[in-house]
């Protein structure tokens, strides 16, 4: 996909979702796309992401696209969450894990707090589920936290960090 047809996609999208990013406009966000954050942008697309502003953070001076796709994007599902999980399985192993995947793209995953504010702009995970950044003390013993949306709310779980599932994959965000 060229540089340009990513863009024409970006702009549909961004026209389409209006009240994911309310008071921005696109050609301030256009603006700021460049070849690196094409780079993250094309894997979160090409992966299902369907990447689209959700909102600017004013104090950084940045615009952040998120993973808008309704159900944790296919491409990036059945992952464990990180280097060390992966590694401590002793088969059956995923291709690959969540932190490794998105510092490669040049993304991050979402914290529980951003999770959370994508939530609070649809409904998104609601027969998928997607990793989410851990805190240290609980990754420390064994665990990684994930989440999804049911019965209208949004829920975190955990897991251990070595599991991985057809259906859990990863959302992540990029700051331009």
């Amino acid at each position: 996909m060229s540089n340009e047809e990513l863009i024409s996609i970006l702009e549909k999208r961004f026209i389409k979702n209006e009240k994911m990013h309310k008071g921005i406009n696109w050609d301030d966000v256009l603006k700021r796309l460049n070849n690196e954050s094409l780079f993250s942008l094309r894997y979160m697309e090409e992966t299902g992401g369907e990447p689209d502003v959700i909102m600017y953070d004013k104090e950084n001076d940045k615009f952040v696209y998120c993973d808008t796709s309704i159900e944790s994007p296919i491409g990036r599902r059945s992952f464990c969450y990180d280097i060390d999980a992966l590694n401590s399985r002793k088969s059956n192993k995923p291709n690959s894990d969540i932190i490794t995947e998105a510092n490669n793209n040049k993304v991050k995953v979402l914290d529980e707090a951003e999770y959370k504010y994508l939530q609070s702009l649809g409904d998104f995970d609601l027969k998928s589920s997607s990793w989410i950044l851990t805190p240290m003390e609980i990754r420390k013993l064994g665990g990684a936290l994930f989440g999804d949306k049911r019965y209208n709310r949004t829920f975190i779980y955990h897991n251990g960090a070595e599991s991985y599932y057809s259906n859990r994959g990863f959302r992540v965000l990029l700051k331009i």
